[in-house]
């Protein structure tokens, strides 16, 4: 098996039935797998759709796992030489495999590889490529330093805003939207820390590629759509449980000299920003989006051009 696809959801079946039709385009011409991971969804989402995805398997948790052991879970049964975890909120090209498969045969040293991603608007995501959130960087970014200066290379490097969001280059982050990975790097690193319920685990994983001796990397030759934050609630339970994971990774990797000295510091930012997150209202986008179906001669890597071409818009793709 040349590729393995593991997908976790919960509670998002029709953000995940687009998904699941971008990825049955995308691996037409590949040998691949499917493997959906549902973390016990109220909308039924994995009956219903394993009834239109016959050929893609459907893992049902009788809870809700967390994001890391239900990819780990997917994990436990993939076949493939690649694995891709990928987030249902997404829409990939017809070309996306075919293209990360061809620069990681190309590229030996690379273990991993993330790409090029715009939100719901056309509008590119500055989180396609990161820099390991240090105790500085993180300061930087929890005080509106790197939002201020987004090209400087010691103020932006959350998003490694000095580097071309259109040129390859080795990062240091990938993003856990779409995280494409040698099976051979998983099992010299381990899959994800399951201590990390949700988030962070992408930065962790990173980390461990990059220790185990390979290298990750940013490549934009693919530009995939993610409508970013579409497969969780915005509300109390998700900015606490984000807030508690920023605490634990502090906790994991802030351990030596003087990042050992700033933990505390960040410690409070994380309570402030917390608390202030806590404080605002979560609203739902009041506008209807326009709506974007696939004609008989496009293809989904066209419409996906169309949105960067005309940002701005609330997009939703619809490949029915």
């Amino acid at each position: 098996m040349t590729l393995s696809i593991i997908i976790v959801s919960y509670n998002v079946k029709d953000f995940l039935e687009q998904c699941l039709l971008s990825v049955r385009r995308a691996i037409s011409t590949i040998d691949a797998e499917v493997i959906i991971v549902d973390n016990d969804s109220p909308d039924q989402s994995a009956v219903q759709l394993s009834l239109l995805f016959p050929d893609f398997r459907f893992i049902v948790n009788d809870g809700n796992r967390g994001f890391s052991k239900a990819c780990n879970q997917g994990l436990a049964v993939a076949t493939g030489n690649y694995i891709l975890f990928l987030n249902p909120d997404t829409i990939v090209p017809e070309d996306a495999f075919p293209s990360c498969i061809a620069f990681m045969d190309s590229h030996h040293d690379a273990g991993a590889l993330g790409v090029r991603m715009i939100n719901g608007r056309g509008i590119y995501l500055p989180e396609s490529k990161r820099g390991f959130p240090s105790p500085w960087v993180s300061l930087w970014k929890m005080i509106g330093m790197a939002a201020r200066f987004p090209r400087s290379k010691v103020f932006a490097g959350y998003y490694l805003g000095h580097l071309n969001e259109h040129e390859t280059n080795i990062i240091e982050v990938i993003s856990g939207a779409f995280f494409f990975a040698r099976m051979s790097t998983l099992e010299l690193s381990g899959g994800f820390d399951e201590r990390f319920f949700m988030y962070a685990e992408d930065i962790d994983l990173s980390i461990r590629i990059r220790k185990s001796g390979f290298s990750c990397y940013y490549f934009p030759g693919i530009t995939i759509l993610h409508y970013k934050g579409e497969s969780t609630v915005k509300d109390s339970a998700y900015v606490k449980q984000f807030y508690f994971t920023m605490s634990q990774f502090s906790e994991k990797y802030a351990t030596g000299g003087f990042s050992k000295l700033l933990r505390p510091v960040i410690e409070l930012g994380i309570r402030i920003k917390m608390r202030l997150t806590l404080g605002k209202k979560f609203e739902k986008q009041k506008t209807s989006p326009q709506i974007l179906r696939l004609g008989p001669d496009e293809s989904v890597k066209s419409l996906i051009g169309y949105m960067q071409q005309n940002p701005g818009i609330a997009y939703r793709v619809d490949l029915k």
